[in-house]
């Protein structure tokens, strides 16, 4: 229980987990607009109090204070203990996008929106920065709840989906960043 509330990490990670999603996401829209697609309305920018009800609603009800006390809480450790950072993360990758799967089937979900192959994609690069903020955050729970939650902000923010090549550009940036994050701070651990 201690470490859902742990918050006792270097302040320094705050800055990956409340902008590095919106950052990949809210670049794939700007690379779709610089392409010459039109921009889809940004209706939660348009009312600002939108964004911290949104977060509240997301971190709540949306997924994250549910399911990372089990992803990162319980299997990532149990994993973790056996292989390393980047296999474990693999792994628990392909759980988590099963896991998903019957989202693909409701109209109205980011997964609805995605190709299955793309969504496992995302997913397992997801796993792999979500372990990276869990390893250097000293196993903190809701360092990866609050990252989850920003994850899933940056679409209701940006309107990504909705365009016709922004899957694409979010799948690009999510390999390229998790490359770049495997590549400096190493497979083993994901901790520099």
């Amino acid at each position: 229980m201690k470490r859902g509330v742990d918050h006792n990490f270097s302040k320094k990670w705050y800055i990956p987990i409340f902008f590095l999603f919106p950052i990949i996401t809210g670049g794939a829209l700007l690379l779709v607009i610089l392409g010459g697609e039109a921009l889809p309305e940004l209706s939660v920018l348009s009312n600002p109090l939108l964004v911290p009800i949104g977060f509240v609603y997301i971190f709540f009800l949306g997924g994250p204070f549910q399911e990372e006390w089990g992803w990162r809480g319980y299997a990532l450790d149990r994993l973790q203990a056996r292989y390393n950072s980047l296999l474990s993360s693999l792994m628990l990758g392909v759980i988590w996008g099963v896991w998903h799967l019957p989202l693909f089937f409701i109209s109205g979900t980011i997964q609805s929106q995605t190709p299955i192959w793309g969504f496992m994609i995302l997913i397992i690069c997801g796993a792999i920065l979500f372990t990276w903020i869990y390893n250097n955050t000293g196993g903190s729970i809701l360092a990866a709840m609050l990252f989850h939650t920003m994850n899933n902000l940056s679409f209701f923010i940006f309107p990504t989906l909705e365009t016709k090549l922004g899957g694409l550009y979010l799948l690009i940036l999510n390999i390229a960043t998790t490359s770049i994050v495997t590549i400096v701070f190493g497979p083993k651990t994901l901790v520099r």
